[in-house]
């Protein structure tokens, strides 16, 4: 019996091998070797093997693609790797813009690139532990995506298990999933078929099957994996000297790589690729926006490394919007986050690039006035990028007479706030920062944010919940929360309840300072809030300050002292002051500009630098101390420091200031200095 269980399985290995291989030449290679109907045979019979010995069953087999029950929310994971973005390039000149800082970073004449298409599908991380697939992602925001691994397991180009002897202990292959033209059409008349809507374009489609909660209905859909990199890897045989091996490495354990992928050398061969991809962009299987340059040499790459979250050894390399005529049918006002009023243009809709646009941004009002734009032009509109729709132009010659002139609203259409345009900015805004529905998401969070009111528990996730459930409205509401309110909310507990409940009762001794700037007053910082404590000294005088009065603040110009005004001009803002004062928010007032006047006439203007830990206060409190006597505080020395404070365990600092000859105290110094 045990000697024909083992015959068994190595038929089973040899089924899935052969099952996996034919999967390999039919949806990687488009050169399957073998009938459809051979391959049912040999799917079936593997079937009908695990169903007789479920002992046998195990997650990388083929038959485990499908059949598992529906999820109802997908988890997070948190990527080895951050998943970089690339810049975009969108015509000749930013690309010769891009080899030139490659050279000179390098210090040569000309570089060797890899250059393939750019997909127009969705990132994924695929996560290999000793051989088989384990976990895949969407890219997400970079470091956190959507477990998303039984859909993928449906996509029958991804290997359940690498094909060597000797699999890696990890390996991270990155990639995109996308659907293929023809597989698109097939979808779509289907859809059509059974009377559901049709899918806008390839990506949508395969970006919507790919957050399908029933993988059932992935399986459906027939997506398509393509490699373009690793992640992170252990014991794996990577090539080390440069991108192009990394893929022949990947195309060896039957990943799909893309058949147009080339390596050439310098900037007219980028150019000549993207021409010539260009030209076959319509006849590709698959939807592109685009090409990729990355530079080859790995060593290259780690030497140009990165900025910001994109590398520097790549750029994407957009093709030119794709342009439709429509007409302008209405012009809306939508509220940012940040109280930006944006015009968006409500047209008659239209297919532009292969999606049904009915929306454009407009940016501001003066660029409506400069393009001398009306509602009920006709007018001509693209998507920059093949991604954000825009209107180019008006067509004034079909112009109606009916035609109207559009204006921006002087009052907030979310709060019926005042709306103001500070000098030298195009933006129009809403200044009912406090209370505006639009902005209440990033006002709170800025109020109780670390160098503001600093309560410890509120992050993202519960200030959604607790604004989206009608809990809070204004940061007053914070004040009056119970553990009532908390507890029935998702993912709170008891003790995490009142933990942030202590937090909250904490935050209500603070300074004027921190309450200044965690009123999130326009272009009011956090220098400039410490400023206005220093010279002001009580909130009333800053609430009933005018313009020139302010202006007399150093470091405060007209713009900053407007926005100060036009802020607390809005009746609604005064009254959420009014509440967190009657909720106990409180903080110590002075005379104002006299405590400047008072203060120790060495110390003014003087530069000091604080190293080490301190005993008797946070070294946040010292600052905000030294602040408060007209000092400055530096986060760095030079020549210009005064003094250097030393708490135990200085670093670097205190021997800089040694050989600088610059004076350095002691906490007790310190504090005999401030008194």
């Amino acid at each position: 019996m045990n000697e024909n269980i083992e015959k068994i399985k190595l038929h089973v290995r040899d089924l899935r091998a052969a099952i996996e291989l034919h999967n390999y030449r039919y949806y990687a290679l488009d050169n399957p070797s073998i009938p459809d109907a051979e391959y049912d045979k040999l799917f079936r019979e593997l079937q009908q093997i695990e169903q007789d010995y479920p002992q046998l069953i195990t997650a990388d087999s083929p038959t485990q693609r499908i059949g598992v029950p529906p999820l109802k929310a997908f988890s997070h994971v948190t990527h080895r790797v951050p998943m970089l973005s690339l810049g975009n390039a969108f015509d000749k000149a930013e690309v010769e813009a891009f080899d030139r800082r490659v050279c000179e970073g390098l210090s040569v004449d000309r570089v060797e690139y890899v250059v393939e298409p750019k997909f127009d599908g969705l990132a994924v991380s695929l996560c290999y532990e000793n051989g088989v697939f384990i976990t895949g992602a969407t890219r997400g925001d970079g470091n956190t995506g959507e477990d998303i691994t039984l859909n993928l397991k449906t996509i029958k180009s991804i290997p359940l298990s690498l094909p060597v002897k000797n699999p890696p202990s990890l390996l991270e292959v990155r990639g995109e999933v996308l659907m293929l033209k023809a597989d698109f059409l097939a979808l779509n008349q289907r859809q059509l078929a059974k009377g559901e809507k049709e899918f806008a374009n390839p990506r949508n489609a395969a970006a919507g099957s790919l957050r399908q909660l029933d993988p059932a209905i992935t399986a459906t859909r027939r997506l398509t994996f393509f490699a373009y990199g690793v992640g992170r890897y252990e014991d794996a045989p990577i090539p080390q000297d440069t991108h192009n091996n990394v893929l022949k490495y990947l195309a060896t354990l039957h990943f799909p790589i893309a058949k147009e992928c080339q390596v050439v050398k310098g900037l007219q061969a980028l150019l000549n690729y993207y021409q010539a991809i260009s030209a076959q962009r319509d006849q590709l299987p698959y939807a592109i926006d685009g090409v990729v340059y990355k530079v080859n040499s790995l060593l290259q790459q780690k030497k140009l490394g990165f900025v910001s979250r994109a590398p520097r050894y790549a750029i994407a390399h957009k093709f030119p919007a794709q342009e439709a005529v429509t007409q302008l049918l209405d012009i809306d006002v939508q509220v940012g986050r940040t109280g930006a009023l944006t015009p968006v243009a409500r047209l008659k809709p239209v297919i532009v690039g292969g999606v049904t646009v009915t929306n454009a941004t407009l940016h501001n009002a003066d660029e409506i006035e400069r393009k001398d734009m009306r509602i009920g032009d006709t007018i001509i509109v693209r998507r920059a990028g093949d991604v954000i729709p825009e209107v180019v132009s008006v067509m004034v010659e079909k112009r109606p007479v009916d035609t109207r002139i559009f204006a921006m609203p002087t009052h907030c259409p979310a709060c019926s706030a005042k709306v103001v345009r500070l000098p030298d900015e195009a933006v129009f805004r809403c200044t009912g920062g406090l209370f505006c529905p639009a902005q209440r998401k990033r006002a709170i969070l800025h109020f109780v944010s670390r160098r503001a009111m600093n309560i410890d528990g509120l992050g993202d996730k519960l200030v959604d919940q607790l604004v989206n459930h009608g809990i809070v409205r204004t940061p007053a509401d914070l004040y009056k929360l119970g553990l009532a309110a908390l507890v029935n909310l998702e993912r709170i507990a008891n003790k995490s309840a009142n933990n942030l409940l202590q937090a909250i009762e904490k935050s209500k001794q603070t300074t004027l300072a921190r309450f200044i700037y965690a009123l999130g007053i326009r272009n009011v910082g956090e220098a400039t809030a410490k400023d206005l404590a220093n010279y002001l000294g009580s909130l009333d005088r800053l609430i009933e300050a005018h313009s020139e009065y302010l202006q007399q603040i150093p470091d405060i110009g007209p713009v900053v002292a407007q926005s100060i005004v036009e802020f607390f001009a809005e009746k609604h803002n005064c009254e959420v002051i009014e509440q967190l004062r009657a909720c106990g928010v409180r903080w110590n007032e002075h005379e104002g500009k006299s405590v400047l006047t008072n203060a120790s006439a060495s110390l003014i203007g003087k530069t000091f630098v604080l190293t080490g830990t301190l005993s008797t206060m946070s070294r946040e409190e010292a600052k905000e101390k030294i602040e408060s006597l007209g000092a400055k505080v530096s986060g760095s020395i030079s020549k210009k420091t005064d003094y250097v404070i030393v708490g135990a365990g200085p670093g670097s600092k205190y021997d800089k200031a040694l050989s600088l000859g610059i004076p350095v105290l002691d906490e007790a110094g310190l504090l005999e200095l401030l008194q």
